[in-house]
């Protein structure tokens, strides 16, 4: 099938093709004092020149809202380096330009605006309306909390230019860092709300501070910190802020950036074979940001399968050279001891090891669980878009809720979740379209769908499985029968057909052992199990 012109067309974090971008998202004062602008500056223009340069495999963007101030700079900044630009915006065009205050500040914005990559209106916000935001007040400070919220969800790293001190603005830079790292925004956020991941490792509160004092009164730095002092600031408790990237942060844009180069490594392969879940007729009538989701699950899916591939070749390889050496030690030690069977031996054992070192190297293993759980992911990520489903809190996402009790290493998959479902989040999506698409596509029915996948699964390893027990049955009694003869038997017959029987138990007894050992790797019970229960949920 050709979806080239997906792979084209499609634009996720500001940018075209399979990689998924590390997302930088600007929060700052509005009143940076003119003499620091320079120095400034130059830190943000080294800052995104470091970060690009280390992860090449997936490129950097800049998530900015273009407000006066700090947007604008890092903004400008980002445009003169080749970054591409994403810029949400707190309301629609026409309402937020009346925050512009000057000629030359709404020009710049118009300007900025017309080079972004993607610029999104994000929704009025529960209990307000479009009136209610037109006038300056709470309704409108709710707007800027959204957004605030809404730059933490989906970036990776958040940029702040920021004095350091805490203030009770709503929206406010201030308040930003905080939800960035606690999930507390008071008068937005629920008092009850906390940081939404059980795991003490969270790889959403990093944020890159450059210290700025303010232009007004009392406008220095909070005590302690310096003008154009700069620091990566996290919730680690041994080193809070440090001036390298905490090493868990790095581990975690290091699994991106890896799944980033394979799909760029193969993504001419996957614009040609991968399959989506949405069809052409599809996008006509969903919302555009489905197909951002699609395209990386298209990515994340064939790489899962070509990795999966690789995984069973050496599963079956090294199992298959095991009963191989079986097969060489009972021909030398119980048919004819010659050493050319000790050579086969080694030869196999050598060729085994290869094989095993080969796919641990390649990472076979780990990435096809890692891409799969991530494929898994992005279609249920899609799916509850479509179907209008959130998580049932303003300041959380679809991506916030997966993998929460999970290995922190997996952290990466919620940092790619949160680029592919960046456009969906930014809008409020019900439609009857929408339900019946994921009706239809995701549940199916027995033939169809999740539905129709784990019924179909799950017969399919019910009878392997089924297989392999009947086979170990099949050898217990022939194995019962060849004994009871042997003893049977007169002594002389005996004698002569013990050695024939003995290799033949010993043959069968191996194939027996490597094909339950095999089915053990693959899990093969437990995936019957899993299969059952989740067919019973989409029944």
């Amino acid at each position: 099938m050709d979806f080239s012109q997906t792979q084209f067309h499609t634009i996720v974090g500001g940018q075209v093709g399979f990689a998924v971008p590390l997302i930088v998202a600007v929060t700052g004062h509005r009143d940076l004092v003119a003499e620091e602008i320079p120095a400034i500056r130059e830190r943000v223009s080294k800052f995104l020149t470091d970060l690009r340069d280390e992860y090449p495999d997936r490129g950097v963007s800049v998530m900015s809202a273009l407000a006066e101030g700090a947007d604008q700079l890092v903004a400008t900044e980002a445009l003169r380096l080749g970054i591409p630009l994403i810029a949400p915006l707190p309301m629609e065009r026409k309402l937020y330009i009346r925050d512009f205050e000057t000629i030359k500040v709404q020009e710049n914005f118009e300007f900025l605006s017309s080079r972004a990559a993607e610029t999104y209106e994000l929704p009025v916000t529960p209990g307000n309306t479009i009136e209610s935001i037109s006038e300056y007040g709470d309704a409108r400070d709710q707007q800027y909390a959204q957004l605030g919220v809404f730059l933490c969800a989906h970036c990776h790293i958040l940029l702040a230019l920021w004095d350091g001190k805490d203030n009770d603005k709503l929206g406010g830079t201030g308040q930003v860092v905080r939800f960035h790292h606690d999930d507390v925004m008071p008068g937005y956020t629920p008092e009850a709300t906390g940081s939404g991941l059980i795991l003490a490792d969270d790889e959403s509160d990093l944020v890159y501070h450059i210290v700025c004092s303010r232009d007004r009164p009392d406008g220095q730095p909070a005590e302690g910190l310096e003008v154009g002092d700069y620091s990566w600031f996290s919730l680690d408790k041994d080193e809070p802020r440090s001036k390298t990237l905490p090493e868990s942060h790095r581990r975690v844009f290091r699994f991106t950036s890896e799944f980033s180069k394979d799909a760029i490594r193969y993504s001419d392969k996957i614009s040609d074979d991968a399959w989506p879940l949405m069809t052409k007729e599809d996008h006509a009538v969903l919302p555009v940001g489905l197909r951002d989701i699609d395209h990386v699950f298209r990515a994340a899916d064939w790489l899962a399968i070509h990795y999966q591939k690789g995984m069973m070749f050496a599963l079956k390889s090294t199992h298959f050279l095991a009963m191989l050496m079986g097969l060489m030690y009972i021909a030398y030690s119980d048919m004819l001891p010659m050493r050319i069977f000790l050579y086969a031996f080694l030869g196999f054992f050598v060729l085994a090891t290869a094989i095993h070192t080969i796919g641990n190297r390649r990472s076979w293993h780990r990435k096809y669980l890692d891409y799969r759980t991530l494929a898994e992911g992005l279609r249920v990520q899609l799916y509850w878009a479509a179907a209008g489903v959130n998580s049932g809190s303003k300041t959380k996402y679809t991506h916030d809720t997966f993998l929460q009790t999970q290995d922190p290493d997996l952290g990466w998959i919620r940092n790619v979740m949160r680029v592919a479902g960046t456009e969906c989040d930014a809008s409020d999506y019900s439609a009857q379209a929408g339900l019946d698409f994921t009706l239809r596509e995701w549940l199916g029915d027995a033939d169809s769908g999740q539905l129709g996948y784990f019924r179909r699964k799950g017969e399919e390893l019910e009878r392997r499985h089924r297989r392999t027990e009947q086979m170990a049955k099949i050898v217990l009694w022939v194995g019962f029968a060849a004994i009871s003869l042997f003893v049977l038997m007169s002594a002389d017959l005996g004698e002569l057909v013990r050695d024939p029987v003995v290799v033949l138990m010993g043959v069968m007894l191996l194939f027996v052992g490597v094909r339950q050992s095999y089915s053990f790797s693959i899990a093969d019970a437990e995936l019957i199990k899993q299969y059952e229960f989740m067919f019973r949920i989409f029944s």
